[in-house]
């Protein structure tokens, strides 16, 4: 006889019991009808994540990467319009290289591609890795390391850290946080601390934050200056290194984030904030060296600080920037962590001597990935913008990743999300209906709940409203009436609510919802949140959670290389903070607020037991993402 014929919805009821089950035993002694075969597939979210770094091959059109937190690494696909992910052959044994701290490609040799991994530099987690592929990231060889990367701490928008050595293409180069400056001189099979590099490291710095080339010239951004010492060395010959003569310094120049260099101009662009970010920026600057002369000047779009409309302060720091390849002088540069006022994209066509806001004539099409709205009536431009590219065959292919996803454009007016292919999401929490129009209900770190009618595209209602979550932190139906869903989460508007048609908009509820025969008996009691970690939420924390590690990634329509443009996201997420601490850390986050797409937001404080052990995993959560 032949198994009998299951439905997609028993199929997805069945996988979203065994969410809730895993770690059961099974019953001794049970015999096991023998299981059809399926095919398997990512549910489209539309991706939903922290795209902290996009690069174009320099020396081959439509080819280029994406790395996310603690999404995995991408390749994008021109022909089919859309990224295919590059290290899902990695299993729960490596969970803490899911996080890609750093990309590196040669332009001499098209195919090669390297990636640094390592979500966490905590000491909980393993020690990160480097790949190495000589076809785009079809097949891979791994090289261990005797250290620890931090693709999802404080930082890791900044970069690139991996470089390969223009004058050597078997050298690379490799920016740690806290064990300072690595060399391999064989394409990344082995590696050593390069000798002569001056800056000291810490165990509590950000190290390296940026490797970048200028002809022959290596540059090295360091992130633990004061702002009064040096934070930008070079090196003509791979062995002495020195300061570079002149650098600004201050706040705003306190941390290098990202470097460009334009080899028509001779001018190396570098953007520069008081923190590393993505939080936590509140000043920043941009600069032009003039690599040939040593002269430097100074190309700051908007200075920090002004006033906002509502008296507010205009308080960001700078992120992303790139050159244009086809045209001398013409660069864009980005904000990042502007709450008041929303983060943007500048672009120059006179070497940073004027600029103009590609925000301001932005139109945002998010209408394939509608959670982009975050509950609003239109999406933001963005925010977290520190990955930012150019396109070197194209002047008016620009492309940013935000929080949540990837936006791009072929005209510099028109965006919409490009990121086919990619998904981040965490989704914790499953439902499938037994009934109705809804396949599946998911509920993820970071965007809620989703009502999912197809499989195949981003829910179309978006990101459940009324209220909207952050975070969902619970979901479920009633057996006996199916149309009867609760949901509770992170929001600014009410932490609960309950749906009589499946998932639908929903109505707030209140911290205990009442069974479906009882609506009435509600109580009239309001959930507060806990209080705050004083002085520790004066400042920023990496993001990190040892009994859960924290998950992103973005959707959209035609990916970053495609002819359609990226989205943004929801309103400025609180800042989270965390104070760490043996065997217990104290963790506070802050409520979400409703249109803030930050995963990194926390508010009130929760003790957590943390092994001692180097050897402590966290507990995953189970991902819908590719990664």
């Amino acid at each position: 006889m032949h198994a009998p014929s299951l439905s997609r919805r028993a199929v997805l009821a069945g996988t979203a019991a065994a969410v809730a089950l895993t770690g059961v035993p099974s019953l001794q002694g049970r015999a096991h009808a023998a299981a059809p075969t399926y095919r398997w597939r990512n549910v489209v979210q539309g991706g939903t994540g922290f795209v902290t770094g996009v690069l174009f091959h320099p020396s081959v059109r439509g080819l280029a990467y994406a790395r996310t937190d603690i999404g995995g690494a991408y390749r994008w696909d021109d022909s089919a319009a859309r990224w295919t992910p590059l290290i899902d052959h990695l299993g729960w044994d490596d969970w803490n290289l899911l996080g890609v701290e750093a990309i590196a490609v040669d332009p001499a040799h098209p195919n090669r591609v390297y990636l640094a991994l390592g979500t966490y530099a905590q000491s909980w987690a393993s020690n990160g890795a480097v790949l190495r592929s000589d076809d785009r990231g079809a097949t891979w060889r791994r090289t261990d390391l005797a250290v620890k990367l931090g693709a999802n701490e404080d930082g890791r928008g900044a970069g690139e850290r991996l470089l390969v050595d223009p004058r050597a293409g078997d050298t690379l180069w490799l920016g740690t946080r806290h064990d300072g400056l690595l060399k391999s001189t064989d394409r990344g099979a082995t590696w050593a601390t390069a000798p002569g590099f001056p800056a000291t490291p810490s165990a509590s710095g950000q190290g390296v934050t940026l490797l970048v080339a200028a002809g022959r010239t290596l540059y090295a951004g360091w992130g633990d200056s004061d702002g009064t010492a040096a934070n930008l060395y070079r090196t003509a010959d791979g062995t002495t290194w020195e300061a570079v003569p002149g650098q600004p310094s201050g706040a705003a120049a306190k941390v290098p984030i990202r470097a460009a260099y334009d080899q028509h101009t001779r001018e190396l662009y570098l953007t520069y904030a008081n923190a590393p970010g993505p939080n936590g920026q509140s000043d920043g600057s941009v600069h032009a060296l003039c690599t040939a002369t040593g002269k430097w000047r100074e190309v700051t779009p908007v200075k920090p600080g002004g006033t906002t409309p509502d008296g507010g302060t205009d308080s960001f720091g700078y992120g992303g920037v790139a050159v244009d390849a086809r045209r001398p002088g013409t660069l864009v540069v980005s904000t990042n962590n502007r709450w008041a006022l929303v983060d943007t994209v500048f672009r120059s066509t006179d070497g940073g001597r004027s600029w103009t806001s590609l925000k301001d004539s932005a139109v945002l099409d998010v209408s394939e990935t509608p959670y982009l709205k975050w509950g609003g009536d239109a999406p933001k431009f963005g925010w977290w913008i520190q990955a930012l590219a150019l396109d070197p065959y194209d002047s008016r292919h620009v492309v940013y990743g935000t929080g949540a996803t990837l936006y791009g454009t072929r005209d510099l007016r028109h965006w919409a999300p490009q990121i086919r292919g990619i998904e981040e999401a965490a989704a914790k929490l499953l439902i499938s209906p037994p009934s109705g129009e809804a396949h599946l209900l998911s509920g993820c770190g970071d965007i809620g709940v989703m009502y999912h009618e197809k499989l195949t595209a981003s829910p179309s209602r978006g990101m459940a409203s009324n209220p909207v979550f952050g975070t969902a932190t619970g979901l479920a139906q009633a057996a006996a009436k199916p149309a009867y869903v609760v949901r509770t989460g992170w929001g600014d508007h009410g932490n609960g609510a309950y749906s009589n048609d499946g998932g639908g908009p929903g109505r707030p509820s209140r911290p205990s919802p009442p069974s479906p025969r009882t609506h009435r008996d509600r109580s009239p009691s309001t959930p507060t949140a806990p209080p705050c970690c004083g002085s520790s939420c004066t400042g920023t924390a990496p993001d990190i959670r040892p009994t859960a590690p924290p998950t992103t990634g973005p959707p959209g329509p035609r990916s970053p290389l495609s002819r359609r443009a990226p989205r943004r996201s929801p309103t400025r997420p609180t800042r989270r903070c965390s104070t760490r601490t043996t065997p217990t850390q104290e963790r506070c986050w802050p409520a979400r607020t409703a249109a803030s797409r930050s995963r990194h937001v926390r508010s009130g404080c929760l003790p957590v037991t943390v092994s001692s052990s180097s050897s402590r995993r966290p507990d995953a959560p189970v991902t819908s993402g590719s990664a």
